[in-house]
């Protein structure tokens, strides 16, 4: 099963490359009169396509003329794989700044557990108060995500704000008038007026600069390119205002890779790759099967790896990545001790590339079956995870081999 869905994974990657090819075609001056004497190469070509063209006339019986691209121009290829992280434990307390210091002696680096929680208006803000304290007093990172209610960051970053820890917190609005734009406006007036209706309910408590928002939620990808003249917009504005902003929020298993190539949507993670601290790009992982967080690797979790391919294909940065929901179903959590075992497969992968900066696992607010109750069994496990497990990873890019972290 996973060598078929390997081969359908090349076959995606092939197909978003025809598809660059074929737009690029028709991109291309047609002359209905059939004037073959259109084939000097008077078409310039934009510089972010690249290719490289010369001229062949399609002789047919047809009056037209077409500029086929003969030759692809990749950036130069990536080094081979890097390794896979190596996990560490240790009795905590762990004096992480020796460990780094010690690891980067050695060419290596260090990688935290990414895993924390995604909450709302929730019965168990107490526990995830001690959570977070523990955390930050260890000088370990947590992700905490919350819809709604701000009360849980506005503690988040008071920690931060007093240890330096750099923890991630992410914060959205929710409700139909909030999670998605109007699709039925052009995308750049679209952008503005979303925008401003979530700059007026920002929580004025949060600081913009410390908590990422995230302003649309599980967009519709068959409006590519529309969503990406809306990004790009939206991009410039939150810089403008000051802002860290994710954007999309996409459902688990989407986008398809050749959605990523779209030449806006190219445009726009060249901006996200070159703001790593204010722009992400907000995706949610999740297996929809509770007994098995590896279902469809890495079409479901580990889907992200399919979007860093694109970007090395034309010379982009892998842009910075939150996971902004987590998990297995919408309404259940595995017990503690499956779910343990299947985040720290995970962390283990999450580890290897440092632009994913943590993932929320859903979900410790109301409503969804009670599945709050279930995700709440979790807090202590993860903490005790965070503070006493770590990973060792290789710096750099090499060619993503999602072979090398396939769950058992």
């Amino acid at each position: 099963m996973r060598r078929i869905l390997a081969l359908v994974g090349s076959f995606g990657l092939l197909c978003w490359l025809a598809l660059s090819l074929r737009e690029a075609i028709f991109a291309m001056p047609v002359s209905a009169e059939g004037d073959r004497s259109a084939v000097s190469g008077e078409q310039t070509i934009a510089a972010d396509e690249r290719f490289s063209y010369y001229s062949q006339v399609i002789t047919s019986n047809l009056p037209v003329t077409i500029y086929l691209p003969l030759i692809f121009t990749p950036p130069p290829p990536l080094p081979p794989p890097l390794p896979p992280p190596i996990p560490y434990s240790a009795t905590p307390p762990i004096d992480f700044t020796a460990v780094r210091a010690d690891l980067q002696e050695q060419g290596l680096d260090l990688a935290f557990n990414k895993f924390g929680f995604h909450t709302a208006f929730s019965d168990y803000s107490a526990h995830l108060e001690q959570w977070m304290m523990a955390m930050d007093a260890a000088g370990v990172p947590f992700v905490l995500k919350s819809v709604d209610n701000a009360q849980p960051l506005v503690y988040a970053q008071g920690l931060m704000q007093q240890s330096g820890v750099p923890h991630i917190l992410i914060y959205r609005r929710s409700s139909p008038d909030y999670d998605l734009p109007n699709y039925n406006l052009p995308p750049q007036v679209a952008a503005q007026e979303h925008w401003a209706r979530h700059m007026a309910v920002w929580p004025q408590e949060l600081d913009p600069s410390l908590v990422w928002i995230e302003t649309v939620n599980e967009v519709d990808k068959n409006r590519t390119p529309w969503l990406a003249e809306f990004a790009l917009e939206t991009a410039q504005l939150a810089l403008a205002d000051g802002y860290k902003w994710a954007a999309f929020g996409w459902s688990s298993g989407e986008p398809e890779p050749y959605h990523w190539a779209q030449p806006t949507m190219r445009q726009f993670l060249q901006l996200v790759g070159e703001h790593p601290d204010r722009l992400a790009i907000a995706l949610h992982e999740y297996s929809y099967e509770v007994d098995d967080i590896g279902r469809w690797y890495p079409y479901l979790v580990g889907r992200f790896q399919l979007l860093f391919q694109v970007c090395d294909a034309y010379g982009i940065e892998r842009p910075t990545v939150l996971i902004t929901e987590w998990g297995w179903e919408y309404n259940h959590v595995p017990p503690p001790e499956i779910a343990m075992q299947h985040i720290q497969w995970a962390s283990w992968l999450y580890a290897a590339y440092p632009q994913v900066k943590g993932a929320a696992i859903w979900y410790l607010g109301g409503g969804f079956g009670g599945i709050a109750h279930e995700a709440a069994l979790l807090i202590a496990p993860v903490g005790d995870y965070g503070r006493s497990h770590y990973f060792a990873y290789t710096p750099g890019i090499g060619t993503i081999d999602p072979d090398l972290f396939t769950p058992d």
